[in-house]
């Protein structure tokens, strides 16, 4: 009992002193943990083709017939990566699911990276979207040549361009490209002619120009428009 009496002050400073060790501990653990939650920058590794931006996929899968919010849908869509090179997209883009094997309500978006897939985001409020719908069967191509198309700068229209989305449905599947400026429409112009080209559509293929500033306030379907694309693609892309 003595011992425990005579040790009782060196008792307390030492608990002082682990104390603030602990302190300073978990400053430490909480200083690594904030370092390590800062993205690293995202840069082509040596020896790799760099693109002229960087771009980020996401994903996304609903519930359909269920109201989504912007809160709810940020909440949904997962980021996959970001790439910055040819090479870092090919490692992302060869183990991911083809559009043509999703099921229900699922999209793959890919945007620049810092613009979020969504209506409400600085870089897109002003924006639209061309939209496509297509028979089941034709996503996973259409979805390739368009990203592809992307990435390679094809459109032409400078900093216009936001991303692309492919939209798996039940009964059809929809894919879509967003710019920047709805009202420019020498721009948007440029963009569907050159949709038109890297799908290679057929000339009677219905494309919709929606704004941004619409669909926030009709949030649902894309639009009225229907495209059924039984007889038009199967010469074209030899479809059975």
């Amino acid at each position: 009992m003595s011992l425990k009496d005579d040790d009782s002050g060196d008792h307390d400073q030492n608990e002082e002193n682990s104390t603030q060790k602990d302190g300073e501990k978990e400053k430490t653990d909480r200083d690594k943990s904030q370092s390590s939650g800062k993205r690293k920058a995202v840069v082509p590794g040596p020896a790799e083709h760099p693109l002229q931006y960087n771009y980020t996929f996401w994903y996304s899968r609903r519930t359909p017939g269920r109201p989504t919010s912007s809160q709810s849908y940020e909440q949904n869509i997962k980021q996959i990566g970001t790439f910055a090179s040819v090479e870092q997209f090919w490692k992302f883009y060869s183990h991911m699911v083809r559009p043509g094997d999703l099921t229900g309500h699922s999209d793959f978006h890919l945007f620049k990276e810092g613009i979020k897939p969504m209506w409400e985001d600085d870089a897109n409020k002003n924006g639209g979207k061309w939209i496509i719908r297509l028979r089941k069967g034709l996503a996973s191509r259409c979805w390739e040549n368009l990203i592809l198309a992307m990435l390679g700068e094809q459109f032409m229209v400078g900093e216009e361009i936001c991303g692309a989305v492919v939209s798996v449905r039940f009964q059809e599947d929809i894919i879509s490209i967003w710019n920047k400026t709805a009202s420019d429409q020498a721009t948007t112009a440029r963009i569907r002619d050159t949709l038109r080209r890297v799908l290679n559509l057929p000339p009677n293929t219905i494309m919709e120009y929606k704004t941004h500033t619409d669909s926030i306030k009709m949030p649902g379907r894309l639009g009225p428009q229907r495209l059924l694309f039984q007889n038009l693609w199967k010469p074209r892309l030899n479809v059975p």
